[in-house]
């Protein structure tokens, strides 16, 4: 039997930011990446929360540590934060998640409503129980993956998207499309995510390279947004796989943007997973799913065959990346082939020790990893 809930209530639209009016006589703790607070975007948030008082807290860093969290908790708890609202990217939205989690269990902070405002379309954190906070220390990403951690409302307004950069527009979008690939293929995948999964893969690819050439493309902001959320629907129901547990751990190592990572690796994970080396695949049930999502991509030229399916996947993947001016290797970016070699063994066992590769659809090895690490150094 399975339980498909989605808490998270969505408000979506051009004027959703006017629904914060609701909020009246509230102390609402703001966690806002520090970019949103300097050129203004955040003024366009407190000024629907006229009727409150209102604290921003911003010193928020990509990939957020623990110390920030813990920060987070202590200036929330001193305000008595009756409201959170996170806004900004992954890094805000995770941070926050985690100070409302921690700090109720800590300093038994009383939180009456959790919103999530995203301002990039990529990580789907505003409708997930999934934060991923840094051990800097340790030099290591841990997936935290609760139900407390879920937003009340996730606030989806296109207005504070429309000023996202290119290379941002373009990694971020990339996570989305890696989002929705593992969810389909996940061991625990299930016919609401598929449904969901198969729309948003189309919707990658007919609006991603539209908003990356040009971001005031108000209707590919608008269904790149969405695509966002409906990816993040689809893994919350699901979990990932390894390409998240590969970006996680050489993410962290090596200081890679999450969604430029995730987009290096798709090819030769696709290929692993679809067991694309073996001779005869047409019995290989993730084989076929990837042949059914080049379908959705490209339905004029369908194809029954997996490995042709596969084939068509991968390569449209890879012109995708193109068109984005995204690099295709580690050393591409600028990665050293000795600090990738350096580091090769902590992100393999990082990798298989991180909970989005236990729903991996097939079991990788140390030696498994290692070949996809050579593969894109």
């Amino acid at each position: 039997m399975e339980k498909i809930n989605f808490p998270t209530e969505i408000w979506v639209g051009n004027d959703a930011l006017c629904e914060l009016e609701q909020i009246k006589n509230k102390r609402v703790f703001i966690v806002a990446d520090p970019f949103l607070v300097h050129s203004g975007v955040i003024d366009q948030v407190l000024q629907n929360l006229a009727k409150n008082d209102c604290y921003v807290f911003s010193d928020i860093v990509p990939d957020p540590p623990i110390d920030k969290v813990i920060s987070g908790i202590q200036v929330m708890d001193e305000f008595h934060a009756e409201v959170i609202i996170a806004v900004g990217g992954g890094s805000a939205i995770d941070a926050a998640k985690a100070m409302n989690f921690f700090g109720k269990r800590t300093l038994q902070t009383e939180i009456e409503q959790f919103i999530a405002i995203p301002t990039t379309s990529g990580t789907g954190s505003e409708v997930t129980n999934f934060s991923v906070i840094t051990i800097p220390e340790k030099e290591i990403k841990v997936p935290l993956v609760k139900n407390e951690l879920q937003p009340d409302i996730a606030l989806l307004d296109t207005t504070l998207v429309m000023s996202v950069p290119p290379k941002i527009t373009a990694d971020t979008g990339m996570d989305v499309l890696t989002h929705v690939i593992e969810a389909y293929v996940s061991s625990q995948s299930n016919v609401v995510a598929d449904a969901l999964c198969e729309k948003t893969v189309r919707l990658v690819f007919d609006y991603l390279e539209r908003a990356y050439i040009d971001g005031s493309d108000q209707e590919a902001r608008e269904k790149m947004h969405l695509a966002s959320c409906l990816a993040g629907m689809a893994f919350n129901l699901t979990s990932l796989g390894l390409n998240h547990g590969i970006a996680h751990a050489a993410g962290a190592l090596l200081h890679v943007p999450h969604g430029r990572i995730n987009a290096i690796l798709l090819p030769s994970v696709i290929e692993f997973n679809g067991s694309l080396e073996s001779f005869d695949i047409t019995e290989n049930e993730t084989a076929k799913r990837y042949m059914m999502l080049a379908n959705c991509v490209d339905s004029a030229t369908s194809t029954k065959n997996p490995r042709i399916g596969i084939q068509r996947l991968v390569r449209n993947i890879k012109q995708l990346r193109k068109k984005l001016d995204m690099p295709e290797t580690l050393t591409e970016h600028g990665i050293s082939k000795n600090e990738i070699e350096k580091n090769k063994y902590a992100i393999c066992s990082g990798a298989l020790s991180d909970g989005c590769t236990n729903t991996n659809p097939r079991k990788a090895t140390i030696s498994d990893i290692e070949k996809i690490i050579n593969e894109i150094a």
